[in-house]
């Protein structure tokens, strides 16, 4: 028996739908939304970047920044994807995360090198586990409805919508937004300029994900100005009219 002034449990625990325990443990899992959120509205685009070259990666970093696009993703598909974050987490201005994180000790590594958020292109429950633990916030992919509600049931309100334009485009996550109101992407995959403002116009959409801006040949080149021209224009990208 309560006594008078005690603090009413909440709704979930009274009605026996989740113990005590259960609603500490998933306020723990709750995603950081106002840390994405700040780092998604930086810019319209978030260049998503395959790098093998710490030096290539200062100098394309600094160009991507002074281009007017200073959050980017570096993908954990090369040998030395760890060390091009590190490399970038120097650039002044620069808010690099890490991309492609399919397990706890990608999660890990990441975090070490210096990656202020995290992407993924899918989820796993070990990989959930593992985000949990971690102070940095993650951006996990999602395909479908299904796979977006298990998420924000977890407290993730914040979703990488991947493979973008392989799964349906802009059709499909505009249909999103009526039935999953509280949940804003950042779509990516097959993203260039000419489709980019398509997807910045829906409700539920804070930027887009696309490597146009980070061309291989002028990567190899060194070609920083033909880079921060890129970044330039997809910096003043909004949504199509």
């Amino acid at each position: 028996m309560g006594y008078e002034g005690a603090p009413r449990r909440p709704f979930f625990v009274r009605a026996g739908l989740l113990s005590v325990t259960e609603l500490d443990y998933q306020s723990l899992m709750s995603q950081d939304i106002a840390l994405l959120d700040h780092i998604m509205s930086r810019a319209p685009v978030i260049p998503v970047l395959i790098l093998d070259d710490p030096d290539k990666a200062l100098g394309l970093g600094r160009a991507l920044v002074a281009g007017g696009l200073p959050v980017l993703e570096v993908t954990l598909r090369t040998p030395r994807a760890y060390d091009c974050i590190r490399a970038l987490a120097s650039v002044e201005g620069a808010i690099v995360g890490a991309g492609t994180v399919l397990d706890g000790l990608a999660l890990a590594a990441a975090v070490e090198a210096g990656a202020q958020f995290l992407v993924s292109p899918g989820t796993s429950p070990k990989l959930l586990e593992a985000a949990d633990r971690s102070s940095i916030p993650l951006l996990p992919g999602i395909a479908t409805a299904s796979e977006a509600m298990a998420l924000s049931e977890r407290g993730y309100e914040r979703l990488k919508f991947f493979p973008a334009e392989a799964i349906g485009g802009v059709d499909h996550l505009k249909s999103l937004a009526s039935p999953l109101p509280r949940l804003k992407f950042c779509p990516t995959g097959g993203i260039g300029p000419d489709k980019a403002s398509r997807y910045l116009a829906l409700p539920n959409v804070v930027c887009v994900g696309g490597s146009w801006v980070a061309p291989g040949d002028a990567v190899a080149a060194s070609d920083w100005g033909r880079i921060e021209k890129l970044a330039r224009e997809a910096a003043n990208l909004g949504p199509a009219c």
